[in-house]
């Protein structure tokens, strides 16, 4: 690798993000960042723009742009400030960038994942949410720009890496017999269910192996997250739901598996760094220092798995009602886990009741075909709106009504 890769970070100031740049810090000689993005936590933006110098940095909310703009100014940095989301799109795909990682939580990071995907670059793609509500769509998009779609979860990179070198997307073909996505079970693996009504959001937030932000790590207490994994992994490796399976190992060693018909079991270890995933697609196809402890098999001893247990993590199996349902029921879900994990954080709807709201929200929207990405972008604003008048209803004591007319819908 001659020539240094050139860097846009979409959502560089979340975990995902600041990991990303730790390893591009270690390797001056192949990475330039050439824009930085935030949604407004404009100081962190403006310490890293001070590290890295970038040509760009993009954040979403005006009073955030202006604070960088005069922080910048202030320290005598040469950095254009833009705001909002044509910004973001365009840093994503710049002519002078040749990587691009989608790192913004959320279904707004959907538009600038698009963008770089139709403007052929290398995509990292940690932005779950673009797979989950328009997967075929993004898959259209990478095939029709030529771009390189390489996987940042570190479930997803770990399948990647042990699928054969130059994968087609038939599982069949390439003697694939499953593919299993190792969770670790969360913070509730063992608790008793009855206790979960009391969960508070530091609680569920306090991941027992990751250090990730708050909406993802709630989404770990439901298992949501490796449901969308789920999504995910389907349209990244063409596997269909019944291929796709999720085993709890709680020391998050084994970051997933995949099975061949001959009965090999192909598995990635590490210790749990989202610095090694990063590092893998960084380099991808070389091999590049991510600054990961190493692992010690003899120090670690034993490793453990276990089925999940559908009653405790309910949202497992919406995941895989969407996934099967087709259409927008994936974009549904995700919007109504968003609201629900949002208003749980905020102390609006108890953890136990997550599952609740997203359930009924799938039962009164359904689904509808995805010929573009205004189908999934209305199916999200519906989904939203939906989850709202739910939560409406509950705080107001009304919540059976709700699921009742959910259900007739």
């Amino acid at each position: 690798m001659t020539d240094r890769q050139r860097l846009t970070i979409l959502g560089s100031t979340g975990s995902v993000g600041v990991s990303t740049l730790d390893v591009v810090a270690r390797h001056p000689d192949k990475f330039k960042v050439v824009a930085l993005t935030a949604r407004h936590q404009s100081a962190a933006l403006f310490r890293q723009c001070l590290e890295f110098r970038p040509s760009v940095a993009v954040v979403l909310e005006p009073s955030a742009m202006q604070d960088l703009r005069h922080r910048l100014r202030q320290a005598g940095i040469a950095c254009e400030v833009r705001c909002g989301l044509e910004a973001l799109e365009e840093v994503a795909s710049l002519p002078a960038v040749d990587t691009v990682m989608a790192a913004i939580v959320g279904i707004a990071g959907l538009r600038p994942t698009l963008a770089a995907a139709r403007a052929g670059k290398k995509v990292l793609l940690a932005n779950k949410e673009s797979l989950v509500t328009a997967g075929p769509l993004l898959m259209e998009a990478v095939r029709a720009g030529g771009a390189t779609l390489l996987p940042i979860d570190s479930e997803h990179n770990a399948v990647f890496q042990a699928l054969p070198r130059g994968y087609g997307g038939d599982p069949r073909a390439a003697g694939v017999r499953r593919i299993l996505l190792t969770a670790s079970g969360g913070p509730f693996r063992a608790l008793p269910l009855h206790q979960l009504e009391e969960v508070t959001p530091d609680q569920a937030c306090a991941h027992p192996n990751w250090v990730m932000g708050r909406k993802i790590s709630v989404d770990s207490a439901t298992m949501m997250n490796k449901g969308l994994e789920v999504i995910e992994a389907h349209w990244l490796f063409n596997a269909d739901p019944g291929q796709i399976e999720v085993v709890i190992h709680p020391e998050s060693v084994i970051h997933s598996l995949v099975e061949y018909l001959d009965g090999s079991v192909i598995a990635q270890l590490g210790n749990p760094d989202m610095r090694t995933p990063i590092a893998h697609a960084l380099g991808y196809p070389e091999r590049i220092a991510a600054g990961v402890e190493y692992l010690d098999l003899a120090r670690l001893g034993t490793l453990h798995f276990e089925h999940p247990d559908r009653q405790r993590f309910p949202c497992l199996d919406l995941a895989y009602e969407a996934l099967r349902a087709g259409g927008t029921a994936s974009a549904v879900l995700n919007a109504a886990n968003e609201v629900a994990v949002s208003s749980f954080l905020s102390g609006g709807l108890g953890f136990h009741r997550i599952p609740a709201l997203i359930e009924a929200v799938l039962s009164a929207l359904g689904c509808s075909p995805v010929n573009g990405l205004e189908d999934v972008l209305a199916a999200d604003r519906a989904a939203r709106e939906r989850a709202e008048r739910w939560l409406h209803a509950a705080h107001s004591g009304s919540a059976a009504a709700i699921l009742c007319h959910a259900a007739r819908s």
